[in-house]
């Protein structure tokens, strides 16, 4: 069988945000190993409930190209990469 396949790793957290700050972080830190990681398409769900999925990244396009990296509730214009992971 070929194509593309998703890992679905349950990572449990206390409530809706802290899962979020989680799957950012670790969607971030596992693209800097790999170019496969797809951080736009991560999601969180209750543990009883996984159909209903909440998105960590906002993941609009941008003009030109490219995707908002920043968290789904940002309130700031979107960019391609979160302010404060810019190196200086």
């Amino acid at each position: 069988m070929t194509g593309r396949w998703v890992i679905h790793l349950p990572v449990t957290a206390p409530d809706l945000h802290r899962a979020r700050i989680f799957a950012r972080t670790a969607a971030r830190l596992l693209a800097q190993l790999s170019a496969r990681v797809e951080p736009g398409g991560v999601t969180v769900s209750e543990e009883d409930q996984q159909c209903v999925r909440h998105w960590v990244f906002c993941d609009r396009p941008l003009p030109g190209s490219g995707r908002c990296a920043l968290p789904v509730d940002h309130t700031s214009p979107c960019a391609r990469r979160a302010p404060w992971l810019t190196r200086r």
